[in-house]
């Protein structure tokens, strides 16, 4: 998993005014859950244009005034018309406790169906996995060098060494489809999360639960 370290400020207060001065002189107000406490910080919004701009997931090894943290991008608020971040929310990682991260998908190979004039359907660009952060990767990589025209790969067909998919097992990830053939696994991969969906939208971390109570008293401030 690719890592980057930030070196950020603790936040003394938290409200609208001091937000607003903070993006004037060209900073980002933050919140860390998931820890044995909310941390709130700034950063120069400089400092995350790698993390940002990218498809790529990051482990974030945050400097918050010489207190050392691993934590991963949760959400980020940019402004409606400017694009400007307005605020970013980080949850905090443990090396010895699994974590939930979306994770890209990357696809390898050069599939048979696609020399024989298929189009390769990618309906899913990341996959959200239950692991520890050691066994994370850069990226999910699925081979679909075997694929046919008509075939595709579920979520429950992918196997990752230490990782647990969370995805509903039967949503499609990538298949290899004539514009015929395409219409049919759109429709198929919607009945499919229909019946599965329920069981993933209740999968969470500690962390995540941590946020949802937190988050209202941010959005005070905001």
């Amino acid at each position: 998993m690719k890592s980057i370290e930030i070196n950020a400020g603790l936040r003394k207060e938290t409200g609208k005014k001091q937000t607003k001065t903070l993006r004037k002189y060209g900073n980002v107000p933050c919140v860390m859950y998931g820890g044995e406490e909310v941390v709130h910080f700034s950063a120069p919004a400089n400092d995350f244009r790698h993390i940002l701009y990218t498809h790529n997931v990051y482990l974030i090894n945050l400097n918050i005034d010489g207190k050392k943290y691993q934590a991963i991008l949760k959400d980020v608020q940019f402004h409606p018309v400017t694009d400007e971040v307005l605020h970013i929310d980080f949850i905090q990682v443990f090396q010895d406790v699994p974590a939930i991260v979306s994770m890209p998908v990357e696809i390898v190979g050069n599939s048979v169906g696609i020399k024989a004039g298929g189009k390769l359907r990618q309906r899913r660009r990341y996959l959200k996995v239950k692991g520890l952060i050691k066994d994370l990767p850069e990226s999910l990589d699925i081979d679909i060098t075997d694929l046919e025209i008509g075939d595709f790969i579920k979520v429950g067909d992918l196997y990752f060494e230490n990782l647990e998919l969370l995805d509903p097992s039967r949503a499609m990830v990538a298949g290899v489809s004539t514009s015929r053939l395409a219409k049919g696994m759109e429709i198929e991969e919607e009945v499919a999360e229909g019946e599965e969906g329920v069981e993933a939208e209740g999968v969470e971390t500690a962390a995540e639960g941590v946020e949802t109570a937190a988050k209202a008293e941010e959005s005070k401030e905001e």
